[in-house]
């Protein structure tokens, strides 16, 4: 298999997965590990086929019927489960196939509100959407809530079989119960955001939420929450082409060079941003699309409001608090008034112990010592962060930083000489 198949393939996976699962899922009844592992199959088959007979014009139709034709196979062969065998003997013994992709009908935001069902707990909710809508695996979903694959695991599945026994309807929500349904809708988008966001492989997925966050702000338009989301994702992703440089390494945020920056996303953003605010019902995606909008509207690093974004943080850490938000505020705090004012709070989160296993953590206590001049300390942080870190990006951005503070701890020839 050629490299650029490969990509295709990957590209159609990133794009197709969750329009053909709905899908199945309709088609099967509401199976939805049946609708799973035959879009699996389907896929599976792809990569044994296209690469010698080429891809198809139309290959989410081809992914789609190779899918359904495989459910009705698998529910004839299920001799057991007599239901199933009479729902299979009323369908079309070879139904149509679908001719063009966008035949294919689009019900992915009717997936999404049935996962996010409030009869599922807010992380069973999040979890079965990633996996079905984004067709994460159980590894990456666990990782994005740290929590161990197995414990993940489980989660799905007692989330499925919540759904197929209380039996929770697939689809989008009357009007009056949308406010309530929506907290886990764009919890599930932005987790969907971060895993491409973070992983720089996986830039569709960022996309895809954005794409789906239109969407529900669409649906919603008077909800300045959704917008505060959307506002969020557009204003981060407008720094994507500046994130990493030549030889895939990170560059910070302070080192990015703004021109590079999609000024046209930070426009729809910021003004997104503002707009949701004027509502008087600031929530805390709102918030971070503030804290967003000051970094994205400065002209230069040195001229970003860093007071500001302490007093948003603040705000933040009032009505969503979270050690998370507290490290954040600590390193708004070390920007606006120096590292020393900030490393007695980075310390105090650390001794709660809750944030132990979060490589950011050891890695901003690492730089704060860096920039205080504590550079044998540091180093110290930058292991343990090294240690933690997910990606290889962020691993060669630490090992950079880890190697700088080496060097400048390490005793000058004269320091070490005998004195003579």
């Amino acid at each position: 298999m050629t490299a650029q198949i490969r990509d295709r393939i990957t590209g159609i996976y990133a794009e197709g997965w969750s329009r053909i699962v709905a899908t199945m899922i309709r088609f099967t009844g509401g199976d939805w590990d049946l609708a799973e592992e035959c879009t699996q199959d389907a896929f599976a088959k792809a990569l044994q086929r296209w690469p010698e007979s080429g891809i198809p014009d139309q290959p989410l139709a081809w992914l789609t019927t190779t899918a359904r034709h495989r459910a009705i196979d698998r529910m004839r062969r299920a001799s057991a489960e007599a239901a199933k065998l009479r729902e299979a003997a009323t369908m079309d013994p070879e139904p149509q196939p679908y001719l063009s992709d966008g035949e294919i009908p689009d019900e992915r935001l009717e997936l999404m509100f049935t996962c996010c069902h409030p009869s599922l707990s807010l992380d069973a909710q999040v979890a079965l959407t990633l996996r079905s809508l984004a067709g994460m695996s159980t590894a990456e979903i666990a990782r994005a809530f740290l929590v161990p694959e197995r414990t993940m695991g489980q989660r799905i599945f007692r989330a499925k079989q919540k759904v197929a026994h209380a039996g929770i309807p697939f689809r989008v929500p009357p009007a009056h119960l949308l406010p309530d349904r929506l907290p886990a809708v764009l919890h599930v988008l932005y987790l969907l955001f971060n895993e491409g966001y973070g992983d720089l492989r996986k830039a569709r997925l960022c996309q895809e939420a954005i794409r789906l966050a239109r969407v529900v702000t669409a649906l919603m338009p008077d909800e300045p929450e959704a917008q505060g989301m959307l506002a969020l994702m557009l204003l981060h992703d407008a720094r994507r082409p500046a994130r990493v440089d030549a030889a895939g390494d990170l560059v910070t945020l302070d080192e990015q060079d703004r021109t590079l920056w999609d000024r046209a996303r930070i426009a729809e953003g910021a003004a997104l941003c503002e707009r949701a605010l004027r509502r008087g019902r600031a929530g805390p995606f709102q918030l971070q699309a503030a804290i967003a909008a000051c970094h994205a509207t400065a002209p230069l690093a040195a001229q970003t409001d860093w007071p500001q974004i302490v007093g948003l943080y603040t705000q933040l850490a009032r009505i969503a608090p979270s050690p998370v938000v507290d490290l954040n505020r600590a390193v708004a705090i070390g920007m606006a008034d120096g590292p020393e004012a900030a490393l007695p709070l980075v310390d105090a989160i650390a001794g709660a112990g809750q944030l132990d296993d979060y490589h950011l953590l050891h890695a901003t206590r690492a730089d704060l010592l860096r920039r205080a001049g504590r550079t044998r300390e540091a180093a110290d942080g930058y292991r343990s962060a090294l240690a933690l870190a997910p990606t290889d990006a962020e691993r060669r951005f630490l090992r950079n930083r880890l190697s700088e503070c080496l060097t400048r701890s390490a005793p000058s020839p004269e320091a070490s000489g005998s004195g003579e």
